[in-house]
């Protein structure tokens, strides 16, 4: 069992930013160190080009930015608003397994009382194997469980800096594959997709610096990561093994209960997410949109 506490206090102190205070939404954390929940937005309306609808994204964004995971309820947004609330962000990201409803951008996810598996049942950040990960994420549910079916987010700007400083100067430089082939291959036969001959592959620094905060965090994770470049195979495993433990710990984590037509946008570059699958047989039912990101450095 790994712990961050001790006799001398915790191991990681959260210092939240004293920032000035949001002039046109309402953003209420769910925990000092990750999540915060977004009020007096419609995004149907958002993506308009009116001047409060910009005054709002400039606000959205420096809610990312500050919290890593946003979400916003009571949203009723059509597939094209959807789409093109993340072109706001930036150039949209095609998923490379997954089906889509439609237009390829608009990601598919849905789990029942038949279906095999569900989306992102274990940890992970999304398409890392992608040689350009993407930035963010926006799921948007529209048919939730009545209870049940909530998503983990944890801060990975968080489990760097909780490591000691030999494990940091350890990890400085090292690299690590991250592969798509045993994450994609088959997943979605149940849906009638058909395999591609090779899925991507990219080798990503094991620390990555955020390109907007310049904020160091930990890009490992259980979905995609196969191994540390340049050292033993043995010792790739016990590393990552320990990684993986110590970035789930739930010090760093907040979880979200969703409620139909709510939404969650995170940054995959700073944060990994888990969705629970506790809700059988009932369902679970939405559309994602992902927006390009840049080659991790």
């Amino acid at each position: 069992m790994s712990s961050l506490s001790g006799k001398q206090g915790p191991r990681y102190r959260h210092l939240a930013d004293q920032s000035e205070p949001y002039e046109t939404i309402g953003v209420e954390k769910l925990t000092p160190i990750i999540g915060a929940e977004i009020s007096g937005v419609d995004i149907g309306k958002l993506v308009g080009d009116d001047a409060r609808s910009n005054r709002q994204m400039d606000e959205i964004h420096r809610a990312l930015a500050e919290n890593l995971v946003i979400f916003f309820r009571d949203q009723h947004i059509s597939p094209d608003q959807h789409l093109a609330f993340g072109r706001k962000f930036g150039e949209l990201h095609v998923h490379p397994a997954a089906p889509n409803e439609g237009d390829p951008a608009l990601m598919k996810i849905h789990a029942d009382k038949d279906s095999p598996r569900a989306n992102g049942e274990g940890w992970h950040t999304d398409v890392s194997c992608d040689l350009e990960p993407p930035m963010g994420s926006i799921l948007y549910i529209k048919q939730c469980p009545p209870r049940g079916g909530d998503t983990l987010f944890a801060n990975m700007y968080a489990a760097y800096e909780a490591l000691s400083d030999r494990m940091k100067a350890y990890l400085d430089g090292l690299t690590a594959l991250h592969d798509g082939e045993q994450t994609y291959r088959g997943l979605y036969a149940n849906y009638g997709v058909a395999d591609k001959r090779e899925y991507p592959r990219a080798e990503h620094p094991v620390v990555r610096t955020h390109p907007v905060t310049g904020k160091k965090s930990l890009y490992v994770n259980r979905g995609f990561t196969r191994f540390i470049v340049g050292i033993p195979r043995d010792e790739s495993d016990a590393m990552l093994a320990y990684l993986y433990q110590h970035a789930e710990n739930p010090l760093f984590q907040c979880r979200f209960r969703w409620t139909e037509n709510a939404i969650a946008f995170w940054d995959n570059r700073c944060a990994q997410h888990r969705a629970m699958w506790d809700y059988w047989p009932h369902t679970r039912s939405g559309t994602r949109v992902t927006v390009k990101g840049e080659r991790p450095v």
